[in-house]
């Protein structure tokens, strides 16, 4: 009875060491639980950009039909909820913008953080307009706070997400305000895309506010507010004040699709939408984005139709372009691309050619066109802005010739393709060889299944407004 006594007195000593202990034991030391701003914002930055410039190549460059997929390709079919390299970025939305929430509130609760809360509310809004951007209506006001909100936030309205207080627009102008407002001494640290210039950051908003004031011009009345900010003339005009930060040329920090393994590269090809553009054209880029394919006679380009049946249809990539060299041999001159003078010109040219702003379009829009080649380490050719890619050219509207420039400068990062598809018509794109949407072109990616398994009451709110959550329901900007 003794031994036994013993036994159990030891025993209880043990498991009261073992609890008293366990939070400790138990507490990953490398993974701290108060990451200073510095850190999470270089992380945010870093993450979001890498992710979605994967994302924009691997998927986005699908649906705006940049390039095609020989085989695994649901997804190039449009069967959006079948995600295959690429095509769920919810996930990656949700994170950054919770991660930079957190930021956010310390930069409020402390002042020695002070400086961080007008860029990381110019990033919420650039993160929440490419959400919003791709699905439409998504939990947002009251999203992205963890354990201090709700777990599961209602959808808002596409258009409060863009007008409201807390929104996308008034986000740019609390960013700007904030960082006007700030006296401190404390540097702007972890930032990778401005290296801590709060004069860029402000020149990044008013260039974001263009874009998003273009892209609802449709739905509301935006001359005031774009004459404004192209009369002030502080926005990104150049390409060394570009919100963009370099890929390297190897792993862990090289543009990830270089990391896939060479099947799943020498799956994605040149797609009929892209030849036809670029002969059109004569565009010298062509050599960039695409290889000669392998059994041309001379240096010559082919494409292949988008969604091809690959159970049925088994081209060979020898008679079909490849992806350029750059976006696997030699990455270190791709930029995770958040926003460049060339794309505030043409949305500058646009704002011109429907009369938004006063002043001459066509000058606009050739800006835009020498910065792209540019940025792209290409010579531009000197009668290409007096033949075809004339703002002007016969057969062609000068809307059309503004969103295909756009197009071609924008093959990295293509859902921005995409949605300026969706919102213009521009470039026509082609219909795709065996259509897993009826033959119609998505307007929205769908939510994925774990929003409706995580939140599924409002989930289910969300679904019915998109009629079953359908990719054919329009987005408010494009209704």
């Amino acid at each position: 009875m003794k031994k036994y006594i013993i036994t159990v007195a030891i025993f209880a000593s043990i498991f009261a060491s073992c609890t008293k202990e366990f939070e400790e034991i138990n507490t990953n030391q490398n993974s701290p639980v108060n990451v200073q701003p510095s850190l999470l914002l270089r992380q945010v930055i870093y993450d979001f950009g890498e992710q979605m410039s994967y994302e924009g190549f691997a998927a986005g460059n699908l649906l705006s039909q940049h390039y095609a997929l020989l085989d695994f390709n649901l997804f190039d079919r449009h069967d959006l909820k079948s995600p295959q390299l690429g095509g769920n970025p919810w996930s990656i939305f949700f994170k950054n913008l919770r991660d930079n929430e957190i930021i956010i509130k310390k930069s409020r609760k402390t002042p020695a953080f002070a400086v961080y809360e007008g860029p990381t509310l110019i990033l919420k809004a650039y993160m929440a307009a490419a959400l919003t951007d791709i699905f439409g209506d998504v939990p947002y006001f009251e999203a992205f706070n963890g354990v201090e909100g709700t777990v599961t936030p209602k959808y808002d309205l596409q258009e409060d997400i863009y007008q409201k207080e807390n929104g996308i627009l008034n986000n740019l102008d609390k960013g700007i305000a904030a960082i006007n407002a700030y006296s401190g001494s404390i540097p702007l640290e972890g930032d990778i895309l401005f290296n801590g210039d709060l004069n860029s950051w402000i020149r990044f908003a008013n260039s974001l506010k263009i874009k998003y004031l273009v892209r609802i011009s449709d739905k509301v009345n935006v001359a005031s507010q774009l004459q404004t900010l192209f009369s002030d003339d502080n926005y990104i005009k150049n390409n060394n004040e570009n919100a963009t930060f370099d890929f390297t040329n190897t792993a862990p920090n090289s543009f990830r699709f270089a990391q896939l393994r060479v099947g799943d590269f020498t799956n994605f090809i040149m797609s009929e939408t892209a030849e036809d553009i670029f002969k059109n054209l004569n565009d010298s880029r062509v050599g960039k984005f695409y290889q000669p394919f392998e059994n041309a006679t001379s240096n010559e380009f082919n494409g292949l139709i988008n969604g091809i049946n690959s159970s049925t249809t088994t081209p060979s990539p020898d008679n079909y372009s490849l992806v350029g060299k750059i976006f696997r041999e030699d990455t270190s001159s791709l930029d995770a691309n958040f926003m460049t003078a060339w794309e505030t010109q043409f949305l500058l040219a646009e704002a011109a050619q429907k009369g938004l702003i006063n002043t001459n379009p066509e000058t606009l829009y050739n800006n835009g066109v020498m910065q792209a080649f540019e940025y792209w380490n290409t010579n531009l050719p000197t009668t290409y802005l007096t033949g075809n890619a004339s703002l002007n050219a016969v057969g062609k509207t000068p809307l059309e010739q503004i969103i295909t420039q756009k197009w071609i400068a924008n093959t990295i990062n293509g859902y921005e393709s995409w949605i300026e598809y969706r919102r213009t018509g521009f470039p026509v794109l082609k219909n795709v060889a065996a259509s897993l949407n009826n033959g119609l072109i998505p307007v929205r990616m769908p939510y994925p299944a774990d929003a409706g398994a995580l939140n599924t009451e409002n989930y289910k709110v969300a679904a019915t407004a998109t009629n079953g959550n359908s990719l054919d329901v329009k987005v408010w900007w494009n209704e």
